[in-house]
Order: structure tokens, then C-alpha cells, then sequence
């Protein structure tokens, strides 16, 4: 930006000094729009009694005393005013951004009148601008630099107050027209701490497979942690590293994994390819494909709508999101499925008995009445949810609960482990609990994977309503219809083969090498059509890329365990509605070449990576992981692939700030 503002300097002192006349009308020009501006409630004030500070930012501390009374309207400026505000601005060239200003010009006053550029324009050169990485402070870095000019704002005007994130000033704002300040504070609202809690665990340390050859690990379809890794980048603002759940950013895209045959609930397919960012290691890939059972052998559905209407809801990316949501899941049921609406807020009830969901217009109806309001009696709300859905459910049916929540559980059991014993209990029951996270600012991520990792069900982060098409619409099947329950993966590496490995992701998910053949330990479950996939990083014997060093006292030299297997793979299930599991088992070989869906898959693996710390990548970095998303793209019919090469761009350009 200060190149900009230099050629503007440049060009200023170039220009031929205003004439007196000239510069008189637009001065008194500029007073007077600015004193119109202010507007009912606030009279005009006399001069004499006027704050002794810069006009402009007076006016500033004015409108900001005033932004939820009333909707802030300017108009483009004229050449003479604008010659006005740059003799404004000019000081403070070298303090960084400037501070913003609006000055509204009567049409018939304007001397060389400027071309509209139209909405299009405007947004293309706010975009060139946030591409070059220029952001605007806020709070008390907005106020340093005020300080810094000689100029203060009283505390009043300031406190608690956040806008949404603005265009910067620069040169070619000013001189376009196209920086309104009235664009800003019509958005400002005012935003509490964040009280936000992230489930989360130390990243997978590398194990040496002579002494733990097995790696075991519940399935995981959740997808919130890559919706919230989008909503932060979106808002300008990296991630917390601990709100980056590997696994569920590379399970959030779908991939065109070969099908089932036959009976079988699963079909891994498994390649080895070179790690993009260690010479010396390789990663094995497994994508395991669910089963899409057919139209006519899905089982009837029971919805229960769980939904959090307390007055932490009462914001536009929450409850008005919420609605349109489960509006648009509507269009997914089939007539003779059966829906409920419960709600929670200080006290729980039932807002909608069970309804076919046929009965469009009576669902829609109950879901328009919501309004948020009270404190959030969470647990007294699934405990009513769960009682609906059990009396909803024939034999042979499916009862889901969803709960749409920002998490905030501030009345009853707001204990992530209390809530695991309560839930482990009801889930009995045979009724599944999914969690969909609205908002941010208090959203309590850790409470909502108790609630679905426990309750036999799915997490995710609704931000838009693309999202919610995709997850409530485009994926409906594989979120309500379970085709198989407590997935376990277990992988026992040859230790004559593999000397090294990691799990990259599944931290949460991790299980002990007992648990695998207990079917009373719990375990993630797969809805239809669902692919899941997991990635290792393996080191061979003698590579120079080991970490380890050899024991002293270590034992002879591991046996082969088949002809140059590198591993054995076991995933166990248990089919909906049985009690005792079932094991399906694949050697692990050198496998096929890897796919461009297995390529894009470590991708994406290498970009949460980087978001949480990079602690095994060495100098790969943002251009590396952009160039192997993008050239494994494919077809993407959704987008959702260059999405997420936009949001890698988006985060490079934040890791370089200082």
C-alpha cells in the first residue's frame, strides 16, 4: 500500500495548487454534508461547541455512539471533496492504514463528476486488495496509531466494539470513490470474547515397529474441523492449531473409490506412493469404500430436530441458518419418513410431535415460530429428544437424533465426560445422535464430539448454506442411513519391512491393541456410499530418513511375515441391528500406483499439517501442497476441491504476516 500512497503524494505535488475560491467551496462544502450526516437523533451542533478534535473523526465517535439506531448512507464523492480528504489523509502516509471518512456530496456541487464504476468494479478492486494481503486493525491497534497522530476517541465510543472485515484504505479506494465507511459500521455489532473449546490431542508420534507393529484406531467420518478451518481462513484469521483434526479435513471430500461387491460392507483399496514432503518414507494410502445400499432396502427414517433456541442462537450465522438448514433437508425425506421437532432453552419441549415429513408446509410452520432466548438446558433437551425418537421407532426402522447446537451448554450437564456417560446410556437404545454446530465465537467443539463420537453418529460445522446443501442434501444417505456400526481399523506393520511409521490424523480416535476384538468398546460408524480414508507414513530399514536410533540391547532380526508384505489390514464392524462383529482382512503389499484421489488425499493431509504445526513436513511448504492439490484435482464437479486450494492460498498469505 505505500507504494500507492507514494504515487499518490507524487502526483499531488505535480498538481497545480487548488484555486483559493475553489478550495473555500469545498471546505464549506465538506462541513456542511458532514453536519447533514449526522442526522436525528444527533442535532446539528454550533461550531463553538463542537469537540476541539479533527472534524472528520468527531464525526467518527458520533457515529459510532449511534450504529445500532440508524443505517449510514454515502454518496460518491466529488473531485473538490476528495482533494479535501487527501490533505486529510497525506499525514498520515507513513503510520500505516489510514483512518476512514465519508463525505457526502450534494450532485449539483461536484465539478468532474466520476464515472460509476458499477458493484462489480468495486468488488474487484476490494479483492485486489485482500489478495495483496492488506487488512484493516482493529480495536487497540486502530487506537495506537490514533494515539500515535495526536488523535484519541473517547472509551465509550470504543469499547467492546468489532466490525467485519473492511477494504482497506488505499490510494486507489480514495481516488475511486469505492471506500465507505458506512459499509463498515452498518455491519459493526458488538462481539464477546471467544470462549471457544477445541477436542484435540498431542500430534501421532513416530513408533518403531519393532516394538508396537500394531496401530489401532476407530473410523472417523466427522467433517466439522475442515469447516472450521474455512470459516477462520474466510474471516481472515489462521486457525487454532488445535481446532485442526487432520483426518476429518481429508474425510471431507468425497472420493471415487472402487464400490463393494457382493455382501461385503467395505472395499479397501490401498497404494504406496513417495512421501511429497521426506525423500526417505513412503505413504501407504487406504481409501475404504461403504456400500450404497438401493433405494428400495433403505429402512424407514425417524428424525428427531433437536435445536438449541437459547440466546446465544440469536445471530444470523445461527438460528436463521439453522432454519434454512433443515428447510432444504426436507427436500431429501421421502413422504412416509416421520419428523420431530424439540427444542432447549432454559427448559425443553416439544414444538412439533412426530409429522410425516409429507407435511411440508405444518414442518415449515413450527420451524419458522423458533426464536432463541434463556440459557441452555442441553442435557434436559437430548434426554426429551431421545424419549421422542424411541417412540418413534418400529421395528426394522432408523431413529436419528440431530441436534443443531453452537454448543453453548451452560445449564445441566455441560461435562464433556458426564455428557459421554449419558449419552453411552441412551445410545442403547439403538437411536443415533448426530451434532451440527452453528456459529462461532462460543462454539464448544469438544462438547459436540462427546456428544456424536459417543452417541453413534457424525460431527459437523454448518458456516453457509452450501455447506448445509452438502452435508443435510448432497449427502443425506450417508448421514442418516448407518450401514455399519463400531468401525474399528487395525494395521500390523512387518517390521522387516517397515522400521518407522505414523498415523497422520485420528489423534482422538485412537484405540488400545486390545480394544480392537471387544465389542463392547465403542467405535465410529459409517453411513451409505461413505468412503473413509486413513494415511500412514512408513520408513524402511536402514533409510537414512529414520529417527530413531537402534537399541543396544534389541533382539535378532525380525521374520518376513509374508512374501514382502509391508503390513496387515483388519477392519471390524458390526452390522446395524446385530450385536457381535465381524472381520474383513487385506495384505498390505507394495500396491498399485497411487491415484490422483489418493495424491489429492495426501494433500489436503499435507495442508492440515501446516495448519497445526508442520512438525513432519521439513521445507515442504504452501506452494508445494497448492501444486499437488491442483494437479490432482480432477473432475470436482462440486467445487469443493478448488475450494480448498483457494483456502491453502488463503492460508500462505496469513503465515507470512508477521
Amino acid at each position: 500500500m505505500s507504494d500507492e500512497l507514494d504515487a499518490l503524494k507524487s502526483a499531488l505535488k505535480a498538481a497545480p495548487a487548488p484555486e483559493a475560491e475553489a478550495k473555500a467551496r469545498a471546505l464549506a462544502l465538506a462541513m456542511k454534508n458532514f453536519d447533514t450526516a449526522q442526522g436525528s437523533p444527533l442535532a446539528l451542533r454550533p461550531m463553538e461547541d463542537r469537540p476541539k478534535e479533527a472534524g472528520f473523526l468527531w464525526g467518527v465517535k458520533e457515529m459510532m455512539s449511534s450504529i445500532a439506531k440508524r443505517r449510514w448512507l454515502a454518496a460518491s464523492t466529488s473531485a473538490a471533496a476528495l482533494a479535501v480528504g487527501v490533505a486529510v489523509f497525506a499525514p498520515h502516509a507513513d503510520k500505516g492504514p489510514l483512518p476512514k471518512m465519508v463525505v457526502v456530496a450534494e450532485p449539483e456541487a461536484a465539478e468532474a463528476p466520476k464515472p460509476d464504476r458499477g458493484r462489480a468494479e468495486q468488488d474487484r478492486l476490494v479483492a485486489t486488495d485482500k489478495a495483496a494481503g492488506q487488512q484493516e486493525p482493529a480495536g487497540e491497534a486502530v487506537m495506537a496509531q490514533e494515539a500515535e497522530a495526536g488523535i484519541t476517541l473517547d472509551d465509550t465510543a470504543m469499547a467492546g466494539l468489532t466490525t467485519r472485515a473492511a477494504p482497506p484504505m488505499t490510494a486507489a479506494a480514495v481516488l475511486d470513490g469505492t471506500m465507505n465507511l458506512s459499509d463498515d459500521l452498518e455491519h459493526a455489532q458488538p462481539l464477546p470474547p471467544s470462549t471457544e473449546a477445541f477436542a484435540n490431542a498431542e500430534v501421532n508420534p513416530v513408533k518403531i515397529t519393532a516394538e508396537e507393529p500394531v496401530s489401532t484406531f476407530s473410523i472417523d467420518v466427522d467433517t466439522a474441523s475442515y469447516a472450521v478451518v474455512r470459516s477462520s481462513l474466510n474471516a481472515g484469521q489462521l486457525p487454532p492449531p488445535e481446532a485442526v483434526r487432520i483426518e476429518e479435513m481429508v474425510n471431507y471430500f468425497p472420493y471415487a473409490y472402487p464400490a463393494p461387491d457382493g455382501t461385503q460392507a467395505f472395499r479397501p483399496t490401498i497404494s504406496v506412493m513417495p512421501t511429497p514432503w521426506n525423500a526417505g518414507t513412503r505413504l501407504v494410502h487406504i481409501g475404504i469404500q461403504g456400500a450404497m445400499p438401493a433405494i428400495a432396502d433403505r429402512p424407514g427414517l425417524n428424525l428427531v430436530f433437536l435445536i438449541d433456541t437459547s440466546g446465544s442462537m440469536d445471530e444470523p450465522n445461527k438460528l436463521p441458518l439453522l432454519k434454512q438448514s433443515f428447510a432444504m433437508m426436507l427436500e431429501g425425506l421421502r413422504a412416509t419418513d416421520q419428523v420431530a421437532i424439540v427444542t432447549y432453552a432454559g427448559s425443553a419441549g416439544t414444538v412439533l410431535p412426530p409429522t410425516n415429513a409429507g407435511n411440508r408446509a405444518e414442518i415449515l410452520s413450527a420451524l419458522d415460530r423458533l426464536s432463541a432466548g434463556g440459557s441452555t438446558a442441553g442435557a434436559e433437551g437430548i434426554a426429551l429428544a431421545y424419549d421422542v425418537a424411541e417412540g418413534m421407532t418400529a421395528q426394522g426402522e432408523v431413529s436419528r437424533v440431530i441436534l443443531a447446537t453452537d454448543g453453548d451448554f451452560n445449564v445441566g450437564m455441560a461435562d464433556p465426560e458426564a455428557l459421554k456417560v449419558f449419552i453411552a446410556d441412551r445410545r442403547e437404545s439403538g437411536t443415533y445422535l448426530s451434532v451440527l454446530g452453528f456459529g462461532r465465537g462460543n462454539l464448544d467443539d469438544a462438547t459436540m464430539q462427546a456428544l456424536a463420537q459417543n452417541g453413534n453418529g457424525t460431527a459437523s460445522y454448518i458456516d453457509t448454506l452450501n455447506e448445509a446443501r452438502k452435508v443435510l442434501v448432497d449427502q443425506l444417505v450417508g448421514a442418516l442411513y448407518p450401514i455399519a456400526n463400531n468401525v474399528k481399523i487395525q494395521v500390523e506393520w512387518n517390521p522387516a519391512e517397515v522400521a518407522e511409521y505414523r498415523l497422520i490424523g485420528y489423534e482422538t480416535r485412537a484405540l488400545a491393541r486390545e480394544d480392537f476384538n471387544n465389542d463392547k468398546v465403542d467405535a465410529g460408524d459409517i453411513g451409505a456410499g461413505t468412503a473413509v480414508t486413513a494415511i500412514y507414513e512408513i520408513t524402511a530399514p536402514g533409510s537414512a530418513a529414520l529417527l530413531n536410533d537402534p537399541l543396544r540391547y534389541q533382539s535378532g532380526a525380525a521374520q518376513t511375515a509374508g512374501n514382502g508384505e509391508l503390513g496387515f489390514l483388519r477392519i471390524r464392524q458390526v452390522v446395524p441391528g446385530q450385536s457381535e462383529s465381524v472381520l474383513q482382512e487385506t495384505a498390505i503389499g507394495e500396491g498399485a500406483a497411487a491415484t490422483p484421489e489418493a495424491q489429492f488425499a495426501v494433500a489436503i493431509a499435507g495442508f492440515g499439517q501446516l495448519l497445526s504445526g508442520a512438525k513432519y513436513t521439513g521445507d515442504w511448504g504452501w506452494d508445494q501442497a497448492i501444486e499437488m492439490a491442483l494437479a490432482a484435482r480432477g473432475t470436482d464437479d462440486f467445487g469443493y476441491r478448488i475450494e480448498a486450494v483457494n483456502l491453502m492460498r488463503m492460508a500462505q498469505s496469513l503465515s507470512a504476516q508477521p
